[in-house]
């Protein structure tokens, strides 16, 4: 059994943060800890929505929109007249150990930032040494975008070109591994914008943007070491949003203690990303 919604949660607050997160929310990672405890892994079946909720001691109505916000970040699936279960790992190299990522974890969030420097440090470093002119092109039409998106706070359009930027640099690096690799970090990364942030960005998109034009450049120059830092300075950059994002929303938000403050994405629906 583990702890109910009122209780402590595992995923990185404290008691006192927790009166500041939709019910929804805390159901949700409540739902993440049951999953790692009992070591489910992609394809076992949950018990059913009534189950859950007596397990976790909460309503069938937050338990339901936990569910639903869930299966919208695709770590569940829900098959009408089959059942609850647990959904496979994102991407052709997903792990079945990483179906226990705890997106409100800051521990978990941290590794996949650190994991996020080592990895697109490298894919920049080789795209600076082996990408083509129609690939650095690329490169510099998507950063050019972001950048103008984010000057004007327009989020839609900035998650287009960033997404289109970081595939664009793993392209580049002429590895479909590494691309592989970024793509499935941000797939993760995208599941703690929704649950922490309701599809918000945690940081300033224009930074992002003038980062994503600097990186770019080092790319097109041909300069790998530049390359190499300026990726890991944004990542960083990132973190530091993103950790003040987190501060903002525990101690400046009002209380929130039933159902979700935001209608949760139907599940396939495109997600907004991070500012990064």
């Amino acid at each position: 059994m583990v702890s109910g919604p009122a209780g402590p949660a595992s995923g990185g607050t404290d008691d006192a943060s927790d009166r500041y997160r939709p019910g929804y929310e805390l159901v949700a990672e409540q739902l993440l800890n049951y999953i790692a405890e009992q070591n489910l892994l992609p394809g076992d079946r949950l018990p059913t929505e009534k189950g859950l909720a007596e397990i976790l001691g909460a309503t069938r109505n937050v338990t339901r929109e936990a569910v639903k916000v869930l299966a919208a970040i695709g770590r569940l699936s829900v098959r009408r007249g089959a059942g609850i279960f647990v959904a496979s790992s994102p991407g052709a190299l997903g792990d079945d150990r990483l179906a226990h990522f705890q997106p409100t974890s800051m521990e978990h969030v941290l590794m996949l930032l650190d994991y996020r420097r080592l990895i697109e440090s490298e894919t920049a470093r080789r795209a600076a040494t082996l990408a083509t002119p129609i690939e650095v092109r690329a490169i510099r039409e998507a950063a050019s975008t972001s950048l103008e998106a984010g000057t004007v706070d327009d989020v839609e359009t900035f998650a287009r070109a960033d997404a289109l930027f970081h595939d664009s640099v793993g392209i580049a690096a002429h590895n479909v591994f590494l691309r592989s690799s970024v793509a499935n970090i941000r797939s993760f990364a995208a599941q703690s914008d929704v649950l922490l942030f309701h599809g918000d960005v945690p940081g300033s998109l224009r930074i992002a943007g003038a980062q994503h034009l600097a990186i770019a450049e080092a790319i097109g120059s041909g300069d790998a070491e530049s390359a190499v830092r300026l990726m890991a300075e944004h990542i960083s950059t990132t973190q530091t949003q993103f950790e003040r994002k987190i501060r903002d929303r525990l101690f400046n938000q009002p209380d929130h203690t039933t159902g979700p403050a935001v209608t949760p994405p139907a599940p396939g629906e495109r997600q907004q990303t991070s500012a990064s």
